[in-house]
This record gives C-alpha cells, sequence and structure tokens, in this order.
C-alpha cells in the first residue's frame, strides 16, 4: 500500500481524539443533510441563495446590510467570514475589508477574528471527523499532490507560516490540517495567530478608508506589500522546502 495514502486514511476510533463512530455517523449525515440544502437552494435559485451571493460578491450590498442590521450585523459578519473558509469561492479579502470599513479596525478585526477562527475549527473539524475520503472530493487536484504532506505535520511552526504566508491556500490547510496529527490546540492557537497580520491589514485598511485618512491606507499598503509581496513570490519555494524538510 502507498505510504502517502496510507497516512491520509481516516483514523479509527483509538483514543487519539476521534470521535465515536455513531458521532462520525452523526457529523457524515449532518454534511450530506447540508450538501443537499444547499444544492436545493442553488437549484431553486431560492432568495436566500441569491441574497447570499449578493452579499459575497456585492461590496455596497454588504456595507448597507451589515448597517441596517443593528445588533445582528456582527453576527451576519462573523459568519459571512465563516462562510468564506468554507466555501472558498467567497472573498476574504472583501468580507475582511468590510469589517474594518463598517466596525472600525478593532472591532473589524474582533469580529474577522472570531469569524475565521470558527470557520476554520469547522473544516478542521470535517477533515478529523470524515476523513480523507472526503477531504479528496474538496480539495482540487493540484492542491492536493502539491499540499498533501500537510496530512503528516504536527508542527506549529509549519502551521503558522501556512497561515501567515500571502497567496497559500489556507481555507483548504485547514482540511488537511485535520487529516494530520497536529493537536487541535495546536493547530487553534498557531492558525490563529497565523492569519492575524493579514486580517489586522484588511481591518485597518477598511477603516482608514471609512474615515478618508487615503495617505495612510496608501502608506498600510504599501508596507504591507513591501512584506507580502516577497513572501508570496516564493510562496511555492517556501512549501516545497517545508516538504522537503518533513521528507527526510
Amino acid at each position: 500500500m502507498d505510504t502517502r495514502l496510507a497516512a491520509t486514511e481516516p483514523r479509527q476510533d483509538s483514543g487519539d481524539g476521534s470521535p465515536p463512530s455513531a458521532l462520525r455517523w452523526v457529523t457524515w449525515a449532518a454534511v450530506v443533510a447540508l450538501i443537499l440544502f444547499v444544492a436545493w437552494l442553488v437549484v431553486s435559485d431560492s432568495a436566500l441563495y441569491r441574497e447570499v451571493l449578493r452579499l459575497s460578491t456585492d461590496r455596497a450590498h454588504l456595507k448597507s446590510t451589515l448597517k441596517r442590521a443593528g445588533v445582528w450585523g456582527p453576527v451576519i459578519f462573523m459568519a459571512l467570514q465563516a462562510l468564506q473558509v468554507l466555501i472558498a469561492p467567497i472573498p476574504g479579502e472583501l468580507t475582511g475589508f468590510l469589517g474594518g470599513f463598517v466596525f472600525g479596525e478593532a472591532l473589524g478585526f474582533l469580529y474577522s477574528t472570531l469569524g475565521l477562527t470558527a470557520g476554520s475549527l469547522l473544516a478542521f473539524g470535517i477533515g478529523r471527523w470524515l476523513g480523507a475520503p472526503v477531504v479528496r472530493r474538496l480539495v482540487a487536484a493540484h492542491v492536493w499532490d502539491r499540499l498533501s504532506f500537510l496530512v503528516k505535520a504536527e508542527g506549529a511552526l509549519l502551521c503558522f507560516v501556512i497561515f501567515l504566508v500571502p497567496g497559500l491556500p489556507k481555507d483548504l490547510a485547514c482540511y488537511l490540517f485535520g487529516l494530520s496529527p497536529i493537536p487541535f490546540g495546536v493547530f487553534t492557537l498557531a492558525m490563529t495567530l497565523g492569519r492575524m497580520p493579514g486580517t489586522w491589514a484588511l481591518s485597518a485598511q477598511g477603516a482608514k478608508t471609512a474615515t478618508g485618512q487615503y495617505v495612510e491606507v496608501i502608506v498600510l499598503t504599501a508596507a504591507v506589500a513591501a512584506i507580502g509581496l516577497p513572501l508570496y513570490y516564493f510562496r511555492h519555494e517556501i512549501v516545497a522546502w517545508f516538504h522537503r524538510t518533513r521528507s527526510h
């Protein structure tokens, strides 16, 4: 049997933190029911589907909706942030920017962090509880080929770097880390800390744009680009280096 594929097989209930078989089946049923429900919403072109799609793509509509929602605004925003982890096509940069634009730098950063953390932990749980057969269907083949070594990862540093470096598929990595031996608490801490710089930058850019501090927006954007572009440019080399070190 191929050792790489063997490492990605769903773990059995052996006291290592995996859920009992009954809970795994309940989770399977819940995920299937959710997929069928979402498919029905899309096929029927329901009002709920159209509204979620519009919130995900129309910046002005999302902004006005969050402002009109009052105390429910943060809840809606955090739910969208969680969804953009679970459903990759939702643009996280847009929602992160609007968090700062609508709620201010501090609250936008807080709400984004809470929403992203919730979505990341749900994706991690899906990977850990339902195993490789489900994750292989969620991850594109080229992404799996490049990042499948994560299923053997257990170090906090690698997890931190994956979520820190711009351009890496962070949301899909959550599912892959769920297959790995990394402890839940270590993943939570490393993932949250790794996401924070990018989350703060988007929140700050949104908040400063809302208050008309355009010079500061330009300076902040330039600083972020100066740090982020080299990391983005060498992102594949960084991943390859970690892959090689894990292989030896």
